[in-house]
């Protein structure tokens, strides 16, 4: 089954809403992608230029049903990085905004609304694996010729996994909080889709009062969001809101602090709406684990169990795996929806499955008692300070408990703090008090001054563009 081809059965319910409003049935929204791609070749590589709109989404499902392989491209790319990723794929075809300024001397094959279909001056003189549907930029790279090989069984296994574990209904509205091109979005609009429920198109942030009107005038019954749109929620006083039609919201790409999950937890079993965790990678298409709503509360801070049809173990740094529980261990997960493996260039394109459905994380993880795990760090995000293990993520906590607003980097025995405090006793303070906190002598860190904390466009920080110094505290 792939479900982009099975969710002709929906015929008439509504499969796309719009910003304005606009409903379209499943019937039109796939005839209407069906006919923007006819005259594209099946198996040609097209860079799919993204917005949260109704353009985008009838192109990236016509383009699985043609056997065309989209690369999502956020619009919002710098256009040095998209000229560094366009040379590297040497796409066929271009599908982009009209506003869009790239490429607007290549002909013109078509379009749809708001977007035009371009012809590339690459002749595709390489080829693509069978099973290659989809490929995407990591979380943390967008720009970068590094993309991950997402295969047509990934796709639809993660989007059964998903509306399984979330009880999607066919009722379901679910309104778009990410840039599609991250694969956290994706995987709510393959998962609603698949059930025969709608997706709400919607380029605003939380953050902005059009979201919200757009929301009660429409009525979503779900979002999700990665941590940090959880603390725009938060400054704006979530808890008060009435939003009556929320059913469910979802919340990945990255860790939901102890102290916050309570906090939301508290807040939706107020509202009877189910909180549900999930953690997940692009490099497993979308969603490794969740943590069921009703063990929330006992459980806050855990990431939760496998998906439906995947597993997990953990390994120490022999690779032998660990039995014991609240043991670390570098987290591995076994299943259907991981990815084929990375591409770097259009050379890559024609290589199998490299990873045999089994992903390294890169995560540090424990697992309780009762099978529950919960992520401690990354791999790389730890330090050796004078011979002890420091976990810069622990570090980022207790820094934020305090009121602190910092990220840390470094290398063994010097830790940096990136902070967007800008005054200098403000900044002594901190750290003062991490000194204290970790027992390590002040000369160990470095306080640095920076306008702003760097963020990709689904939110998490870009420890790779820390380090344009403003104002450094030095050590003493």
């Amino acid at each position: 089954m792939d479900f982009y081809r099975d969710i002709d059965q929906y015929a008439d319910r509504t499969a796309v809403i719009t910003e304005q409003g606009e409903r379209l049935t499943y019937r039109q929204f796939l005839e209407d992608g069906d006919k923007l791609l006819q005259e594209i070749p099946a198996r040609s590589v097209l860079f799919l230029i993204c917005r949260n709109c109704l353009e985008s989404v009838c192109a990236y499902i016509g383009a699985l049903r043609k056997g065309v392989v989209p690369v999502m491209v956020n619009s919002g790319i710098d256009a040095q990085l998209y000229q560094q990723l366009y040379e590297a794929y040497h796409p066929s075809f271009v599908y982009a905004p009209r506003d869009w300024s790239q490429h607007e001397d290549l002909p013109v094959l078509g379009g749809y609304r708001g977007f035009v279909l371009r012809s590339t001056e690459w002749e595709q003189d390489y080829e693509l694996n069978p099973e290659l549907a989809l490929l995407l930029t990591t979380s943390g790279s967008t720009g970068s010729p590094k993309l991950v090989r997402q295969s047509y069984t990934n796709i639809t296994a993660n989007a059964c996994s998903i509306a399984e574990y979330l009880g999607i209904l066919p009722e379901d509205r679910a309104i778009t909080t990410m840039p599609m091109s991250y694969t956290y979005c994706l995987s709510i609009i393959n998962s609603h889709l698949l059930r025969g429920a709608s997706v709400i198109m919607n380029e605003y942030s939380v953050i902005q009062r059009q979201f919200w009107e757009i929301f009660r005038k429409l009525e979503p019954t779900t979002f999700g969001g990665v941590p940090f749109i959880y603390e725009q929620l938060k400054a704006l006083r979530f808890g008060r809101m009435q939003l009556p039609s929320l059913r469910y919201i979802t919340q990945a790409g990255g860790k939901l602090s102890k102290e916050m999950a309570e906090e939301f937890n508290g807040i939706c079993q107020e509202k009877g709406i189910k909180l549900i965790v999930m953690y997940g990678q692009t490099e497993a298409t979308a969603r490794m684990s969740y943590l069921p709503w009703e063990r929330a509360q006992e459980k806050a801070g855990s990431m939760g169990i496998a998906i439906p049809g995947g597993s997990f173990s953990l390994i120490d740094v022999d690779g032998k795996e660990i039995t014991r529980p609240d043991t670390v261990g570098e987290l591995i997960y076994t299943g259907q929806n991981v990815t084929l493996g990375y591409a770097q260039g259009y050379q890559d394109l024609s290589k199998g499955d490299e990873n045999h459905g089994v992903l390294h994380t890169g995560d540090m993880a424990k697992r309780d008692e009762d099978g529950f795990y919960y992520i401690v760090g990354r791999k790389k995000r730890f330090l050796k300070m004078y011979g002890n293990r420091v976990n810069l993520d622990e570090v980022e906590g207790i820094l934020k408990k305090q009121g602190y607003s910092c990220v840390c980097a470094g290398e063994d025995d010097r830790m940096r703090l990136y902070t967007t405090e800008k005054e200098e006793s403000r900044q002594q303070e901190m750290k003062e008090f991490i000194s204290r906190a970790l027992n390590f002598t002040s000369r160990s860190f470095e306080v640095i001054y920076i306008e702003e904390i760097p963020r990709n466009e689904a939110g998490k920080v870009l420890y790779s563009a820390l380090g344009s110094e403003r104002k450094t505290i030095p050590a003493k």
